[in-house]
């Protein structure tokens, strides 16, 4: 079943900016997908990024996980997902430092941003991280993504 953005809205609490449409099904996804600065990868696909063997793992809250905010304190990036759908952890090796953390989830979990609406996250597990690209400008070289 897949949910539409004011139905999700409605679930967590949190809102969307008027210009997004409400009724639209949000996709649930199980590969690569990107929600602004965020970008969420099949742990299955990489091969040097792992939860720490001591992770803590925690179930994702009925209020959702904020994971990351905007540029200049912006609209935030939540994790949601109903009550057993997912677990999270922060506790991540990633030679990168890009990692926001690891979620598993046995059910679908969703990102849901202000600006950006939803996008739904198939069971499996998952990791959260921050995108960044490469600049032609200014000197050129990698910066980290921000909306």
């Amino acid at each position: 079943m897949t949910l539409t953005l004011a139905e999700l809205a409605g679930r967590t609490g949190l809102t969307v900016l008027d210009h997004l449409e409400q009724q639209v099904r949000i996709p649930v996804v199980d590969g690569l997908q990107a929600q602004g600065d965020l970008i969420v990868i099949p742990l299955r696909i990489l091969a040097d990024v792992q939860p720490s063997p001591r992770a803590r793992w925690r179930p994702v809250p009925p209020g959702g996980v904020e994971l990351l905010r905007g540029a200049a304190g912006g609209n935030p990036h939540t994790l949601v997902a109903g009550p057993g759908d997912a677990e999270w952890t922060a506790d991540v090796a990633d030679p990168q430092f890009l990692a926001v953390g690891v979620l598993r989830c046995v059910r679908p979990a969703y990102l849901i941003h202000p600006e950006h609406g939803g996008s739904g996250i198939a069971p499996g597990t998952y990791l959260v991280r921050r995108q960044r690209e490469r600049s032609t400008q200014w000197g050129g070289g990698d910066h980290l993504v921000a909306d």
